[in-house]
């Protein structure tokens, strides 16, 4: 942990970040309604208002940017009875779950499946509750529920130390949480811009916890973070059914497959209590990191992803980094490698060989070991993974 001034801490050495990420961090820092400091985690990068890896606690306001436009994104994973020998024919199990999951951007179910029908009728009744307005931003998010989106959102066959399978999956809230994030980023800087406030940043424009849109943002908000959840849910238990189908031949065998799930954000606001005070705690590319919390923190998709629990680490507001974070733009990414580079980095794994690829290369994204050497003060690793398929959409 190394203390940059009073109001930020980072949990990397400072001269590791990129210039533009650390204007960011001071930036952040100097907002006035920020709670101690700024906590910075080891797998920071330049983002949108706020670097991604940011852990804001705040009082009295809530940067939109700060939680970003994935709202609700993360992990879930599913540890099973199975060995890699189990699985007879990992590129069928690839072609199965690609068929019965929609990935990349914009592409949605055609109908619902009984599970996600239930799952629907739970998120109605939530912004019933909640006067959240979901058909508002994006009156396909039903059809979207159970859809994995592209970019660096993935499905992976996973092996731990101990040979047992892991099932892992990363997504959020899909197109109707993007919308969102986008309205209220917009509001923010509307509403700064009315009140003549001075910004280091428009996007760190905020709601006042005083003002109505607060209310609002809150209420959809909470509802995206609803929606990531049981969209994940779903999807996983799509891989459980394929699953029971590649290993035994038939339907029905899911729960038998299942020994443990874990299903955590990585891009969200909540209340919390730190340091004897109700506060807001707004983690951009953080994961919760309590004693009782299981989380997943992964590599890229060809590297090593972590199982953990964390270590209440008080300066880091109970925090811990959300994955490897990228090192190149998706556009450096692609002058840099080649398709042969990315064969390279994917040697031994089962994945769709596309130029689409390219910059999910493992090469652009951090070290995933040295963010997890920063992060020892954070989480306490239960589970080291190794992946051995690769699902991924454009």
């Amino acid at each position: 942990m190394e203390r940059v001034n009073d109001k930020a801490i980072v949990f990397l050495p400072w001269e590791t970040i990129e210039a533009q990420a650390k204007q960011q961090i001071l930036n952040t820092a100097k907002m006035p309604f920020v709670f101690k400091h700024v906590a910075v985690m080891p797998d920071c990068h330049y983002g949108k208002g706020a670097t991604v890896g940011t852990v804001l606690a705040t009082k009295g306001a809530i940067i939109p940017a700060a939680v970003g436009v994935d709202i609700g994104c993360g992990m879930i994973a599913v540890r099973t009875p199975l060995k890699r020998s189990d699985i007879a024919n990992p590129a069928a199990v690839r072609a199965g779950i690609e068929r019965r999951i929609p990935m990349s951007a914009g592409k949605n179910n055609t109908r619902l499946t009984e599970s996600a029908a239930e799952r629907v009728k739970t998120l109605q009744q939530l912004a019933k509750e909640t006067r959240a307005t979901p058909d508002q931003y994006d009156t396909n998010w039903k059809l979207a529920l159970g859809t994995l989106g592209g970019g660096n959102h993935f499905i992976e066959l996973a092996e731990d130390t101990d040979a047992a399978v892991w099932l892992t999956l990363h997504s959020g809230s899909r197109g109707v949480g993007n919308k969102i994030g986008s309205h209220y980023i917009r509001v923010a800087q509307e509403l700064c811009k009315k009140l003549l406030i001075q910004l280091p940043d428009r996007d760190l424009a905020y709601l006042p916890e005083d003002h109505p849109a607060f209310g609002a943002y809150m209420r959809d908000l909470n509802w995206a973070q609803q929606f990531a959840l049981h969209n994940r849910n779903e999807m996983m238990d799509r891989v459980l059914t394929e699953m029971s189908f590649a290993v035994y031949g038939e339907d029905g065998h899911q729960a038998a497959l299942e020994r443990q799930r874990i299903n955590s954000h990585h891009n969200f606001t909540k209340q919390e209590h730190h340091f004897g005070e109700k506060v807001w705690v707004t983690r951009k590319g953080a994961i919760e990191a309590r004693k009782d919390n299981w989380a997943m923190i992964p590599g890229s998709m060809g590297t090593r992803s972590y199982i953990v629990t964390g270590k209440e680490n008080a300066m880091s507001f109970c925090s811990a980094p959300h994955g490897a974070g990228r090192r190149y733009s998706r556009t450096k990414a692609r002058g840099l490698f080649s398709m042969e580079d990315l064969g390279r980095a994917m040697e031994g794994i089962e994945y769709r060989h596309s130029k689409v690829l390219l910059d999910e290369i493992p090469g652009a994204y951090k070290d995933i070991d040295q963010v997890m050497e920063h992060a020892k003060d954070l989480v306490e690793i239960k589970y080291i993974l190794k992946q051995f398929v690769n699902v991924k959409g454009d």
